[in-house]
């Protein structure tokens, strides 16, 4: 974790020499399989709040979804895995990640995805979403989260719902204020193990 930590995998190319592991998890009543490896976030397993949010998140019956800091691909391949009829989109700035995000749809026969690589929305400046679901690279600074919600009307559908996940410890005055006045309806969509989900609407 210190090595991780001293690398950020909120960034755009890991120096570090890539160690690749397996993870293996049972999600919304599947088996999945993830290739990871060192300089993406959480290689050892599928993390809290990551597996609150799979189990949490709202899916539409059709329509487009964004998993937004997708890193290795778990929330987003969970999401095409459930429902053949979206079309999801994965973003993530670190390229490892992005390889993997692409490996790992192959290993767990995905095909509704489009995974691409580029700092938060740009990647997908031109499409709105149904469903944008994230769970946010928190280290990367204020300014990173800030921008992320901000931004997220702009990308979304009428009746859109902006999905994200974040440490209970986060999730204070500032962070709710930060969605409120980004969004007209805020809720708590789920707690478990010291973390939220919440879902937003504008």
């Amino acid at each position: 974790m210190k090595k991780e930590a001293a690398e950020h995998y909120f960034t755009a190319k890991p120096k570090s020499r890539p160690r690749l592991g397996v993870i293996h998890a049972h999600l919304r009543g599947r088996y999945f399989e993830f290739l990871t490896a060192s300089g993406v976030f959480s290689k050892s397993r599928v993390d809290l709040g990551t597996k609150l949010l799979i189990q949490s998140m709202i899916l539409p019956e059709e329509g487009l979804v964004l998993d937004l800091g997708c890193g290795y691909g778990a929330v987003g391949i969970v999401a095409a895995s459930l429902n053949p009829r979206l079309q999801v989109y994965m973003v993530d700035v670190n390229e490892r990640a992005v390889w993997l995000a692409k490996q790992n749809a192959k290993r767990n026969h995905v095909e509704n995805v489009k995974i691409k690589r580029g700092s938060l929305y740009a990647p997908v400046a031109k499409l709105k979403f149904d469903v944008i679901l994230t769970n946010p690279p928190v280290s990367a600074g204020i300014e990173t989260i800030t921008k992320l919600i901000e931004e997220a009307p702009n990308h979304l559908k009428p009746n859109g719902s902006f999905q994200i996940v974040v440490r209970s410890k986060i999730a204070g005055k500032r962070f709710t204020r930060l969605l409120e006045e980004s969004f007209s309806h805020v809720e708590i969509l789920s707690r478990k193990s010291g973390y939220r989900t919440f879902i937003a609407k504008t």
